[in-house]
């Protein structure tokens, strides 16, 4: 079957952050909202459609989650990732910028030091410093537009303090995909210091050329000391259905994870979140093969026409991600 990404579809008027808050935004609504990473293609049809068959049933009372969906997630993550996890090991959240603030408030005290690596999504700033814990940066080394870890400066700022690692993989916004080399230096550091890493991998699915590499998968030792983030809120544009999964094979991580959400109060999911992430993982496959293909395009697009039109601004073609990160 083919899917058409060329179709406009309009989403002003629907309650868009993306598109009908600009004027309370920015002050103008004559700009295009490049500050929201989502798309403006439909969702594939069969979320469409398993959004619609639940939604004829008239009553939207509290859902509890079917072990449908983490079988679902487990088949996915084996075949697009050639990764084992098991339904034992999962639980699900309201979203992965959920996740990073409850993560940095389960596995760390006040006063202790969490590692981020910037330019990062900022969430990853507000997860730490609202949480009233240290900030180190580990700022990435940038090569002509090419990005990778600066170990030796994340050896130096290591401390008895430093107690986690928000890590993204793939990287948002640079569009890395990190190689199993890059991983697993970076996993042999956190292991001698006993660092815990968080692994955001919203964006596993939108990969070029390459199969994802989950932290987890780096070894045993890597695994028992990483909690990992996936969603198809990226991938299947599901983001406002808020529904994501947590997974750690280290069941007293997952364990002192899911108190700390339960104790705020805050561990319900969306009913059609369930129903659309399911169906994404069961049958979204060869859509996102066709996405795959037209994303790259856009980005093999966007970066020639600069190099053409405008040389002083350079954009490199991701290896993941549908973001565009341009060096003005």
């Amino acid at each position: 079957m083919d899917f058409y990404f060329d179709t406009e579809v309009s989403r002003k008027g629907t309650n868009s952050v993306k598109w009908d808050y600009q004027q309370e935004k920015i002050g103008t609504t004559d700009a295009l909202p490049l500050w929201v990473a989502d798309m403006d293609f439909s969702a594939p049809p069969c979320v469409i459609e398993a959004i619609q068959k639940r939604a004829e049933h008239p009553v939207y009372g509290y859902n509890g989650i079917t072990d449908r969906l983490y079988e679902a997630a487990k088949h996915w993550v084996k075949k697009r990732y050639d990764a084992t996890i098991h339904t034992d090991w999962m639980m699900t959240i309201p979203g992965i910028v959920f996740g990073l603030f409850f993560a940095v408030e389960a596995f760390t005290q006040e006063g202790d030091e969490v590692i981020i690596q910037p330019p990062v999504y900022p969430p990853f700033f507000r997860a730490v410093a609202d949480k009233n814990r240290q900030l180190i940066e580990n700022p990435l080394i940038e090569r002509d537009g090419h990005y990778t870890f600066d170990f030796e400066q994340l050896e130096s700022i290591i401390t008895e303090k430093t107690k986690l690692l928000l890590l993204c993989n793939p990287h948002n916004p640079s569009g890395r995909a990190w190689s199993r080399e890059e991983l697993q230096k970076l996993a042999d550091i956190c292991l001698r210091h006993q660092i815990l890493i968080v692994s955001d991998e919203i964006h596993a699915d939108l990969i070029y050329g390459k199969k994802h590499i989950p932290m987890f998968s780096i070894s045993k030792e890597v695994s028992d000391q990483c909690i990992t983030f996936i969603s198809g809120s990226k991938t299947f544009n599901i983001a406002g259905l808020f529904t994501s999964i947590a997974y750690s094979e280290n069941q007293i991580l997952l364990k002192k994870f899911q108190s700390t959400i339960e104790r705020s109060g805050a561990g319900n999911i969306n009913l059609f979140g369930v129903e659309a992430l399911t169906a994404a993982y069961e049958d979204g496959e060869e859509w996102l093969e066709q996405l795959l293909h037209y994303l790259q395009e856009n980005a093999r697009y966007i970066s020639t026409y600069l190099q053409q039109n405008i040389p002083s601004v350079k954009m490199q073609v991701p290896e993941a991600t549908f973001l565009g990160w341009m060096d003005f």
